[in-house]
């Protein structure tokens, strides 16, 4: 982990995003968007778990080193099987293999992002904050 002032803070807003993460996949779907159609669906889920894979790859790599991105890719691969196979046993979801694809994707974006740039964005923002209060 990077030198955070917050390290704590920046670890359990971490579990509560994997948390509604999970959670969110895990309910039917029927309840965030009852007037999708089936088809419709289908491809905004794609989308939707690509740019989530992408956000979680930004938001750990806000937090760790360069020399950690693989092994944040690896975790969030980790998880979104776990997410496909928990989603297998519950009758009103379903685990598509395209899921994990878009997952991938959208890891594979997210350190993208954050080694052009983005990586270590928490550290710049507790400076931020650390400046702001000097200034008052």
């Amino acid at each position: 982990m990077l030198s955070l002032r917050y390290h704590r803070r920046w670890q359990i807003a971490g579990a509560i995003v994997l948390l509604g993460v999970f959670a969110a996949t895990l309910i039917p779907a029927f309840w965030l968007w009852p007037t999708f159609t089936r088809v419709t669906l289908f491809a905004f889920d794609k989308w939707l778990h690509g740019i989530t894979f992408l956000f979680l790859a930004v938001w750990f790599s806000g937090q760790y080193s360069r020399d950690r991105y693989v092994r944040i890719g690896a975790g969030l691969f980790a998880f979104g099987i776990i997410i496909e196979l928990c989603q297998r046993m519950v009758s009103y979801r379903t685990a598509e293999l395209m899921d994990l694809v878009a997952d991938t994707v959208g890891i594979v974006i997210g350190l993208a992002i954050a080694v052009f740039g983005a990586g270590g964005w928490s550290l710049r923002f507790e400076e931020r904050l650390a400046h702001r209060k000097q200034g008052q």
